[in-house]
């Protein structure tokens, strides 16, 4: 009696159809699919760095053609209001987009069938959109940001105007803007004095431009020429007082706010672009998820980020874009319209840099968790 033995069969190497991990080329064929959308393509350049491009363009040939009518097309004020008015939010909105679109675009075309047989891991075939998409909304966001940073500091005005003061010295220190400030005592009480909160009796500016000392006694006002002791003084005040906006004015952005804030702007397209997906693979299409995210990023954000609402503060504050507000680079003005600090106006809900640090990882964590689990148990 013989027996035979059929030969053993190994497994072929090489063959990593069951990791989750996406291979290059798997990237790099949803890079592809994504970069021959035309209309999505142009849509993301055109919002992008067309709508900043033209903008700057505009007051670039403005300024060159009538400059006592146009100011400088760029400076530190030119970038914040791009920056904190513009780019994030259309970052933002664009990026979220494309998500929808990378997350939905196998469905909606009927190709999601093919893939799955292919014994690809649908793991896998999720993870691949992450890094193709962002090989696409991360470069067009950081062109966006160059050329605004660019324009805004070789265009910038070369006279700083502070609190209605026409060139004012740029760069000064404490004490250098205290001096400065005793040597044009005028200017900076008629100009900053109205900024002023201390105590009677005060230096003010007259109508007809004269220095007089308003004392409050008794229940009447009386008012009579400063001397220069008082001046100088009153000069010494408002000077101190206004000190810190002062630090805080450029006349264009400095290198450490182009570059935070450019981080910042890209963090926030990057956030866009992971909910997006990860939502559109959830509710299996594009149009309702892009709906929703716009109008969760321009009316609901805005409201919940300024509006405590009782039992729901909590629920507020884990919100991303509060969350991102608190980690906005200090130079920016508080987008939403919101104040980050005191003063007048709406003020944010407080919240801590760990709780939004917290809030953002957490939002990337579970839309990208949940995205995957839908792209899992889906129906072939």
């Amino acid at each position: 009696m013989t027996t035979s033995t059929e030969p053993t069969v190994a497994p072929a190497t090489g063959d990593h159809r069951g990791t989750f991990l996406p291979t290059g080329a798997m990237i790099m064929t949803r890079f592809m699919e994504l970069r021959k959308r035309r209309g999505l393509m142009i849509a993301l350049l055109a919002v992008n760095i067309g709508v900043p491009t033209i903008f700057l363009a505009v007051r670039v040939i403005a300024h060159a053609v009538a400059p006592h009518s146009y100011g400088p097309a760029g400076g530190y004020d030119i970038f914040q209001s791009l920056v904190a008015g513009v780019m994030y939010i259309f970052g933002f909105i664009v990026a979220a987009t494309l998500g929808c679109t990378a997350g939905s675009v196998d469905l909606t075309e009927g190709m999601f069938r093919h893939l799955v047989v292919t014994g690809r891991s649908r793991l896998s075939l999720y993870f691949a959109r992450i890094p193709a998409g962002l090989m696409i909304i991360v470069p067009v966001v950081a062109v966006g940001i160059v050329i605004v940073c660019s324009v805004c500091v070789f265009a910038a005005p070369t006279k700083l105007n502070f609190n209605g003061i026409n060139n004012m010295p740029v760069g000064l220190s404490r004490q250098g803007f205290i001096t400065w400030a005793e040597d044009h005592p005028k200017m900076i009480i008629c100009d900053m004095g109205n900024t002023y909160i201390g105590p009677s009796p005060q230096v003010n500016c007259a109508p007809n431009n004269e220095l007089v000392v308003v004392k409050t006694q008794s229940g009447s006002i009386t008012s009579a020429p400063a001397t220069k002791t008082e001046i100088r003084e009153q000069a010494i005040r408002v000077a101190e007082q206004n000190y810190k906006s002062y630090a805080a004015t450029f006349l264009s952005p400095p290198l450490k706010l182009m570059i935070e804030t450019g981080l910042w702007v890209e963090l926030w397209a990057v956030i866009g672009f992971l909910v997006g997906l990860g939502l559109s693979s959830l509710m299996g299409q594009r149009t309702v998820p892009v709906v929703l995210l716009i109008v969760f990023e321009i009316v609901l954000t805005p409201l919940f980020s300024r509006v405590g609402i009782p039992h729901l503060i909590n629920v507020q504050r884990a919100m991303v874009g509060l969350a991102m507000v608190h980690i906005e680079p200090a130079g920016l003005p508080a987008v939403f319209g919101g104040m980050r600090g005191g003063g007048g106006g709406a003020q944010l809900l407080t919240e801590s840099t760990t709780v939004a640090v917290v809030v953002i990882v957490a939002w990337i964590v579970v839309w990208t968790g949940l995205g995957a689990w839908r792209m899992a148990t889906r129906d072939a």
